[in-house]
Protein backbone atom coordinates (compact mmCIF):
# COMPACT_ATOMS: atom_id res chain seq x y z
CA UNK A 1 0.00 0.00 0.00
CA UNK A 2 0.91 3.54 -0.62
CA UNK A 3 0.23 6.92 0.95
CA UNK A 4 -0.05 9.81 -1.53
CA UNK A 5 0.34 12.91 -0.07
CA UNK A 6 -0.86 15.90 -2.43
CA UNK A 7 0.18 19.88 -2.42
CA UNK A 8 -2.66 21.60 -4.92
CA UNK A 9 -3.99 25.20 -5.90
CA UNK A 10 -7.22 25.25 -4.15
CA UNK A 11 -9.25 25.17 -7.02
CA UNK A 12 -8.21 22.46 -8.77
CA UNK A 13 -9.65 20.07 -5.60
CA UNK A 14 -12.66 19.54 -7.78
CA UNK A 15 -10.53 18.24 -10.72
CA UNK A 16 -8.44 15.89 -8.77
CA UNK A 17 -11.29 14.39 -7.07
CA UNK A 18 -13.15 13.53 -10.06
CA UNK A 19 -9.72 12.42 -11.27
CA UNK A 20 -9.71 9.95 -9.03
CA UNK A 21 -12.88 8.64 -8.43
CA UNK A 22 -12.50 7.52 -12.48
CA UNK A 23 -9.62 5.14 -11.25
CA UNK A 24 -11.99 3.81 -8.41
CA UNK A 25 -10.44 5.97 -5.67
CA UNK A 26 -12.90 7.54 -3.24
CA UNK A 27 -11.71 7.65 0.01
CA UNK A 28 -9.50 10.82 0.45
CA UNK A 29 -9.12 13.60 3.40
CA UNK A 30 -9.06 16.78 2.26
CA UNK A 31 -7.06 19.42 4.54
CA UNK A 32 -7.05 23.53 4.29
CA UNK A 33 -3.28 24.54 4.20
CA UNK A 34 -0.70 27.09 4.09
CA UNK A 35 2.60 27.24 3.05
CA UNK A 36 5.41 28.33 0.31
CA UNK A 37 8.18 27.06 -2.54
CA UNK A 38 9.38 28.94 -5.16
CA UNK A 39 6.50 31.31 -5.17
CA UNK A 40 7.89 32.78 -2.00
CA UNK A 41 4.51 34.47 -1.34
CA UNK A 42 3.13 37.95 -2.65
CA UNK A 43 2.97 41.17 -1.94
CA UNK A 44 -1.19 42.94 -1.24
CA UNK A 45 -1.95 46.40 -0.26
CA UNK A 46 -5.14 46.80 2.28
CA UNK A 47 -6.34 50.07 3.47
CA UNK A 48 -3.04 51.80 1.41
CA UNK A 49 -0.68 49.97 3.21
CA UNK A 50 1.45 47.08 1.91
CA UNK A 51 2.53 43.74 2.85
CA UNK A 52 3.91 40.64 2.31
CA UNK A 53 1.79 37.17 2.17
CA UNK A 54 4.30 34.89 2.89
CA UNK A 55 2.19 31.76 3.16
CA UNK A 56 -0.26 31.07 0.39
CA UNK A 57 -3.32 28.79 0.81
CA UNK A 58 -3.17 25.32 -0.23
CA UNK A 59 -5.41 22.18 -0.06
CA UNK A 60 -3.23 18.62 1.14
CA UNK A 61 -5.25 15.40 -0.55
CA UNK A 62 -4.12 12.42 1.41
CA UNK A 63 -5.54 8.78 -0.03
CA UNK A 64 -4.00 5.56 0.35
CA UNK A 65 -3.84 3.22 -2.23
CA UNK A 66 -2.81 -0.56 -3.43
CA UNK A 67 0.71 -0.39 -5.00
CA UNK A 68 -0.66 -1.37 -8.50
CA UNK A 69 -3.13 1.56 -8.34
CA UNK A 70 -0.24 4.22 -7.20
CA UNK A 71 1.30 4.96 -10.86
CA UNK A 72 -2.29 5.91 -12.25
CA UNK A 73 -3.00 7.57 -9.08
CA UNK A 74 -0.35 9.98 -9.16
CA UNK A 75 -0.63 10.51 -13.20
CA UNK A 76 -4.34 11.56 -12.46
CA UNK A 77 -3.11 13.52 -9.88
CA UNK A 78 -0.60 15.41 -11.72
CA UNK A 79 -2.73 15.98 -14.99
CA UNK A 80 -5.74 17.24 -13.04
CA UNK A 81 -3.50 19.67 -10.67
CA UNK A 82 -1.12 20.83 -13.26
CA UNK A 83 -1.49 24.99 -14.59
CA UNK A 84 1.71 24.84 -15.92
CA UNK A 85 2.65 27.91 -13.65
CA UNK A 86 4.54 28.56 -10.31
CA UNK A 87 3.02 27.08 -7.23
CA UNK A 88 0.78 23.57 -9.02
CA UNK A 89 2.25 21.91 -6.06
CA UNK A 90 3.77 18.41 -5.11
CA UNK A 91 3.10 15.01 -5.07
CA UNK A 92 4.72 12.58 -2.03
CA UNK A 93 4.24 8.60 -2.34
CA UNK A 94 5.20 6.93 0.96
CA UNK A 95 5.00 3.27 1.84
CA UNK A 96 1.95 2.19 4.53
CA UNK A 97 3.24 -0.64 6.57
CA UNK A 98 -0.14 -1.68 8.02
CA UNK A 99 -3.81 -0.39 7.17
CA UNK A 100 -6.86 -1.09 9.32
CA UNK A 101 -10.88 -0.82 9.06
CA UNK A 102 -12.26 0.16 12.24
CA UNK A 103 -15.76 -0.82 11.82
CA UNK A 104 -14.71 -4.39 10.23
CA UNK A 105 -11.51 -4.93 11.43
CA UNK A 106 -10.38 -5.49 7.82
CA UNK A 107 -6.73 -5.24 7.11
CA UNK A 108 -4.37 -4.42 4.41
CA UNK A 109 -5.81 -3.69 0.94
CA UNK A 110 -8.74 -4.73 1.76
CA UNK A 111 -9.13 -1.98 4.32
CA UNK A 112 -8.67 1.12 1.90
Amino acid sequence: MKKIEAIIKPFKLSEVKDALNELGIQGMTVSEVKGFGRQKGHTEIYRGSEYTVDFLPKIKIETVVADSQKDAAVAAIIKAAKTGKIGDGKVFVSAIEEATRIRTDEKGDGAI
